[in-house]
């Protein structure tokens, strides 16, 4: 494995602002960042703490937190002890589908919170009001996108693996 270069570490503490500004902490958008381009594809704790300059310990408990979501799995190597990370092939697709799943349970959080405030002034129920609003949308319309999205993956993934010649299938999201 060769260390990262300069420009390679940029763009791992991009994703990582990136990510930080979606909740995560820093580190665990960098482990993204550098699982995104490293090579190999699959990393030891032990390779990313070397790469990252952190320590295994912070790996540890990032891979406790990324690993849930689907967007990055571990894996152990026949004959192996150590266990290896990598970004899942359908990773960041099973991440967002978790989150649009959750669409429906927040709306009806927002219709339990209209009917409590039933018959209260508008200005106080605009707020919720809107939100309910926005996420009974999105659970009408987000079925569809993601049926796009699978068709489209679909269509330009053929069996060889080869993604118009961008690289394996395992690069896509």
């Amino acid at each position: 494995m060769t260390e990262p270069t300069s420009a390679e570490l940029d763009f791992v503490d991009d994703v990582a602002a990136f990510f930080t500004e979606e909740g995560l902490p820093y580190i665990a958008g960098r482990v993204v960042g550098w699982l995104l381009i490293c090579d190999p594809a699959e990393q030891s704790a032990a390779q990313l703490a070397s790469a990252l300059l952190i320590s295994r310990s912070s790996i540890s408990s990032t891979m406790r937190l990324l690993t849930p979501s689907g967007l990055v799995t571990g894996f152990r190597k026949r004959g192996e002890r150590q266990e290896y990370f990598r970004i899942a092939e359908d990773g960041w697709s099973r991440m967002l589908a978790a989150r649009y799943a959750k669409t429906s349970a927040f709306r009806e959080v927002t219709e339990r919170g209209l009917a409590v405030l039933a018959g209260a002034a508008p200005e106080r129920t605009a707020r919720l009001a809107g939100v309910a609003e926005l996420y009974r949308f999105l659970e009408a319309e987000l079925p569809a996108l993601w049926t796009r999205w699978e068709q489209h993956r679909a269509a330009r993934t053929p069996v060889g693996g080869e993604v118009d010649g961008r690289g394996s299938s395992a690069e896509r999201p």
